[in-house]
């Protein structure tokens, strides 16, 4: 079983900026794709961020140009870089994981790490 774990979250003024990390543990067949989701309260779940492993990068329009995502095939880890931060990026944020196994997707999911970006 896979295990993700994020780190990285906090506590930023608007304009900053933070870099969020997950790692992956366990025992993985085959990554298809990793990805960074956010909730805010009363929210649903949306994606933020995501990159498969030939590199292909795909963004929320509220993000782009300000947030990064990266991948470390070797560690099994993936990155979030966010820059000039608006309060509206307050969530907590989540790192998935997708999985390919013979009979589809199997999804992983981190226990998120709270972000906070004041006015």
């Amino acid at each position: 079983q896979v295990q993700l774990v994020e780190s990285g979250g906090g506590l930023v003024q608007a304009g900053g900026s933070l870099r969020l990390s997950c790692a992956a543990f366990g025992s993985i067949f085959s990554i298809n794709a990793m990805a960074w989701y956010r909730q805010a309260p009363g929210k649903q779940r949306d994606l933020v961020a995501g990159i498969t492993t030939g590199g292909t990068t795909n963004y929320a329009d509220s993000v782009k140009g300000r947030f990064s995502i990266s991948r470390d095939a070797v560690k099994n880890m993936v990155y979030l870089q966010m820059n000039n931060l608006k309060p509206e990026d307050t969530a907590i944020y989540y790192c998935n994981l997708d999985e390919m196994r013979s009979w589809g997707h199997q999804y992983y999911w981190g226990q998120g790490t709270q972000v906070t970006v004041s006015s």
